[in-house]
């Protein structure tokens, strides 16, 4: 099920169906994979929308991501390239975002809180025994189920991850100002600034609002600090 670059063109493989959602470089449709007839998802990158940095972020993810297999960590299955598009090919995840969920209900009881923390650890772990750091967890990278069944959550967006020597500090400063950790802010840090985040992510569940607040970026990082 690991990801490879696949020959051949996107729609030989895939009827390509209606859009789920659109961003700054493209967007993301549900497709069907004409062999086994099972539903995916497939991002279309349009190319010179990306800078280099942006294409950078796009191959690093797919290469952390075709190294690992965790239940709460979204799959990708295939990767497609022509003259104009990138297509990444994933499972297909209809719940919406964690995010989405805390506006709808405002917070969480701490045992709905606990099933869904458990998960983030439980991937969160497995990428650090792997010597993998995400860098970037929050409640729009956590993925729902559509019946918003708590126990099967997906994490995505592995694009700032970093496979990372654990002799040696990140000095990188990456990550959303509201789950950042201080140590990022200090550009000197390691792998435990995704424990910090997941204490932020915590928070929010139990709260309905950021442990860290702010009128802007320059101010929650102020908090943060």
């Amino acid at each position: 099920m690991f990801i490879s670059k696949s020959e051949g063109k996107l729609r030989d493989s895939y009827r390509i169906g209606k859009v789920l959602g659109q961003g700054a470089f493209g967007e993301v449709r549900m497709c069907i994979h004409r062999e086994s007839a099972a539903q995916r998802a497939v991002k279309v990158l349009r190319k010179s929308h990306m800078d280099d940095d942006e294409k950078r972020m796009l191959f690093n993810e797919i290469n952390i991501l075709k190294e690992i297999d965790h239940p709460n960590i979204v799959k990708m299955y295939e990767f497609f390239e022509d003259e104009k598009r990138y297509y990444l090919v994933t499972e297909i995840c209809k719940g919406g975002e964690l995010f989405d969920e805390v506006l709808r209900l405002g917070h969480f009881t701490e045992r709905d809180a606990a099933v869904l923390i458990r998960q983030v650890l439980s991937c969160v772990n497995y990428c650090h025994k792997n010597n993998i750091v995400h860098r970037d967890l929050k409640p729009e990278n956590i993925l729902l189920e559509p019946s918003k069944e708590l126990d099967q959550i997906k994490i995505i967006d592995f694009g700032t991850s970093l496979v990372y020597d654990p002799e040696k500090p990140l000095d990188e400063k990456l990550g959303t100002p509201y789950y950042i950790a201080p140590e990022v802010l200090n550009k000197n840090y390691n792998s435990k600034c995704d424990i910090w985040s997941v204490g932020v992510i915590t928070y929010i569940l139990l709260s309905g609002a950021p442990p860290f607040n702010g009128s802007d970026d320059k101010e929650i990082m102020k908090q943060v600090r």
